[in-house]
C-alpha cells in the first residue's frame, strides 16, 4: 500500500531530527575537513548525517530510491529514471558548520516527477524544524514546542526585507540592494534563507550564484506550501531531476503581486 504524503512527511521529519543530533555530537569539535572535487568542504558530520538518512530511509521506504549530495557517482546517473525519490542535503551550510555559527541545516525532500512534494529543513543547533507537504500547508516547530502554521507576508515596497547568503551574495544581489536603499538586508546561511521567506520574516531572496537541486528542493516545497514561489530569473518555477543537477539563478518571494523578476533585472 502506497503511503500518504502525510505519513512520509512524519517519518522523514523524525529521520532529519535524528540526523541533526548526530551532527551536534561533532559540532564545535576540531574535526578534519576534506575538499571535494569542486573545492566544497566535507566533514565527518556530513558523512554521519548522510549515513543515518540513507540507512534509515532505506529501511523505512525501501521502495523509494535516495539521492544525496554525498551519494556515489552511479546514483547521479541512475536517478534520471526515477519517478519518485528522496533528495537530500545531509548538511547544508558546511561552511557555517565549520565556522560554528549554528546556521546549518539537514534537508530532506521527496520529489515526484519534477516537483518537490514533501520538504523538511531542520536546524540542529536551534532545534528548529520547518516542514511541509504539497497541499497541506507549511509549519514551523521550535525545540520542545508545538508546530505552528506559517505563511508568507504582503510586502511593502518602501520597507523590503531581503535575505542574502553570508558567503555567496553575488553581484546581481548587491546591485539590487544598491537600487533599493530602503531595503533591509538579512544575512543567513544555508536553506534557512528560504525559510525566512516562508515564515514571513523576509520578502525576497535572490540567488545568482550556483546551487544544486539538493540545496533547494526541501525549502522550495516549504515556501510554496506557505504561499510563496521559487522561480528562475524568467519567472519559471524551479524543477527537479533535470539532466544537470545544477540550478539556474533563482528568486524566492512571498508576495506574488510584485514583479520581482523585473525588480531584480538591471534598471528594475
Amino acid at each position: 500500500m502506497k503511503r500518504s504524503l502525510d505519513d512520509l512527511l512524519r517519518l522523514a521529519l523524525d529521520v532529519a531530527v535524528e540526523a541533526g543530533r548526530r551532527t551536534l555530537a561533532l559540532h564545535g569539535r576540531d574535526i578534519p575537513v576534506e575538499l571535494k572535487a569542486d573545492d566544497s568542504p566535507l566533514t565527518l558530520a556530513d558523512r554521519a548525517s548522510h549515513d543515518h538518512i540513507a540507512g534509515r530511509l532505506g529501511e523505512l521506504t525501501p521502495e523509494i530510491p535516495l539521492l544525496s549530495e554525498e551519494s556515489p557517482p552511479e546514483d547521479l546517473i541512475d536517478r534520471r529514471r526515477w519517478k519518485r525519490f528522496w533528495l537530500v542535503d545531509p548538511l547544508d551550510g558546511t561552511k557555517e558548520f565549520i565556522k560554528r555559527t549554528g546556521e546549518y541545516t539537514v534537508n530532506i525532500a521527496l520529489v515526484e516527477g519534477a516537483e518537490p512534494v514533501v520538504g523538511i529543513v531542520h536546524a540542529p543547533v536551534a532545534g528548529l524544524s520547518y516542514f511541509a507537504r504539497r497541499g497541506g500547508g507549511a509549519f514551523r516547530r521550535a525545540a520542545g514546542g508545538e508546530s505552528g502554521e506559517i505563511r508568507v507576508r504582503a510586502a511593502r515596497r518602501d520597507a523590503l526585507a531581503v535575505v542574502a547568503s553570508k558567503d555567496h551574495a553575488g553581484p546581481g544581489v548587491r546591485a539590487f540592494l544598491e537600487r533599493n536603499p530602503s531595503a533591509t538586508s538579512l544575512s543567513m546561511g544555508s536553506s534557512l534563507k528560504l525559510c525566512l521567506v516562508a515564515e514571513g520574516s523576509a520578502d525576497f531572496y535572490p540567488r545568482d550564484l550556483p546551487t544544486m537541486e539538493w540545496d533547494t528542493a526541501a525549502a522550495q516545497c516549504i515556501v510554496e506550501a506557505a504561499g510563496g514561489s521559487v522561480t528562475d530569473l524568467e519567472g519559471r518555477r524551479l524543477v527537479y531531476n533535470k539532466e544537470s543537477l545544477r540550478n539556474p539563478p533563482f528568486i524566492a518571494y512571498g508576495d506574488g503581486a510584485i514583479d520581482w523578476v523585473r525588480m531584480l533585472a538591471p534598471g528594475g
